[in-house]
């Protein structure tokens, strides 16, 4: 496995274990913890949550796996997120779809997420959707609670654009670790929008979200989707490689940008097909072809 150390002291695997859709695997704590056993065999040690997925519960769920063998903490980073609010069972005091990036609002979600994933501390905290009526310097406030308490080492954000992260990094004393973003081959807006540029100039490492478009690569039930997939399994000749998600993988860890993907299976058998994708590298020429595949027509 590949590794990025981020400010210092944070590593992160270059394959992310995400658990968006984690309530939806059937597992019980038993079942995860045999799958955190098998994620970490393959070399990821990078968890990936959210306060909010599973309707709040998720963090839980993974949390009492993690009861069963605490000494597995040491051997993890564990990002997680905050802001996003919806009516759901677990927290019925939430009553709309907001997001609340107040201090109080980040500083409760943290210690939750301390508190239901039974790990001491976060290694990384990263606001999940930007705010229109966001306040910077509440947010540098609650890093800094929560930083000098120790419940959280670094933080970064979600779904940013380059303009909004560079407002809040003015604000916020810590250097922002990471930027988690959707990119696919299918959704390569952010190589062009700014998002990837701005990242590269700041040297901070994109995180990668739906790596595989939610499937749309595997259905080809449309032209734009069937022609990415022809192109990376084009790609994948000289290697003798046929597996589509391990190529797709492949075309976005060989980005110089350092992207990160998050691989959000409960399957070990996915995973391990991610972590195949380390081994092959494209040149300019084989990603090019994928990318102007997405483009649906040759680059200028």
């Amino acid at each position: 496995m590949e590794f990025h150390t981020i400010n210092g002291d944070l590593r992160m695997s270059r394959l992310v274990h995400g658990y968006w859709r984690a309530h939806e695997w059937g597992l019980d704590a038993q079942g995860y913890l045999r799958l955190i056993e098998e994620v970490l065999a393959s070399g990821i040690d990078t968890f990936d949550h959210a306060a909010c997925y599973g309707g709040f519960v998720n963090e839980g769920q993974f949390g009492a796996a993690l009861k069963l063998d605490k000494s597995l903490r040491r051997r993890m980073t564990i990002v997680s997120k905050c802001g996003i609010s919806f009516p759901n069972a677990a927290l019925p005091e939430m009553k709309s779809k907001h997001y609340d990036n107040s201090a109080a609002h980040i500083i409760w979600s943290a210690e939750r997420s301390v508190r239901e994933l039974g790990c001491e501390y976060l290694d990384l905290l990263l606001l999940h959707r930007p705010s229109p009526f966001l306040n910077p310097e509440e947010v540098a406030a609650a890093f800094d609670n929560l930083n000098e308490r120790g419940l959280v080492r670094y933080f970064g954000v979600s779904n940013y654009t380059a303009q909004k992260l560079s407002m809040l990094q003015s604000y916020v004393k810590q250097p922002l670790a990471t930027n988690q973003i959707e990119i696919s081959p299918l959704h390569i807006e952010p190589f062009a929008d700014g998002s990837v540029d701005y990242l590269l100039e700041k040297r901070m490492k994109p995180m990668a979200w739906s790596p595989l478009a939610g499937g749309k690569l595997f259905a080809a039930d449309d032209e734009r989707s069937r022609r990415v997939a022809s192109a990376l399994l084009e790609a994948g000749e000289a290697h003798g490689e046929t597996r589509l998600d391990t190529l797709a993988y492949a075309w976005l860890l060989n980005h110089s940008s350092g992207i990160m993907p998050i691989v959000g299976s409960g399957k070990i058998e996915r995973i391990r097909n991610a972590a195949d994708a380390l081994g092959i590298r494209f040149d300019d020429e084989a990603w090019i072809k994928v990318y102007a595949a997405a483009l649906g027509h040759n680059v200028p």
